[in-house]
């Protein structure tokens, strides 16, 4: 018999939930709405994507990937004023974006909302990288405009209990 978990994350609501996370959490720190798109996020030349570790009922991962433009914009959104380059202030703020979307789409969830945890955002940097999991029980990709930007955002089940 399937666990509590894992039918709730076998639903085909499960992406319906991350799109409506990640909407809830730009419109309100950001002021904009975040809408699902259908071609991908664009290769560009320096890629910063935010991981956030779920422990729990669920063992996985919640990935934020922006190209440097969108991050600079999402910083921006946050704290009033735009930042000139990639620094500290704009990793944090896009860690930050990831740890909200992470837990809003856990939020929507009865089972993982008090049975999973968040680790603290992981911010990559780069031109050339890929994030390996181990056993993949499913994946939620997705991606989005915010403004003139995309971005995407996964959840990444390595299992669940």
């Amino acid at each position: 018999m399937a666990t509590p978990a894992r039918e709730i994350l076998q639903e085909s609501a499960h992406a319906a939930h991350l799109d409506d996370a990640v909407d809830e959490v730009f419109r309100l720190m950001m002021g904009a709405p975040c809408t699902p798109i259908e071609v991908g996020v664009a290769d560009s030349k320096e890629t910063i994507t935010a991981v956030i570790g779920l422990a729990g009922a669920m063992s996985g991962a919640c990935t934020l990937r922006c190209d440097l433009q969108t991050a600079l914009r999402m910083a921006e959104c946050m704290v009033g004023i735009r930042p000139a380059e990639l620094d500290a202030m704009v990793k944090d703020a896009i860690g930050e974006v990831c740890n909200m979307v992470a837990g809003a789409w856990k939020g929507k969830h009865g089972v993982l909302s008090s049975g999973c945890m968040l680790s603290t955002p992981a911010v990559v940097t780069g031109t050339n990288y890929q994030l390996h999991m181990q056993q993949q029980e499913f994946r939620i990709d997705r991606n989005y405009r915010f403004e003139s930007h995309t971005l995407n955002v996964s959840i990444i089940c390595e299992s669940i209990q």
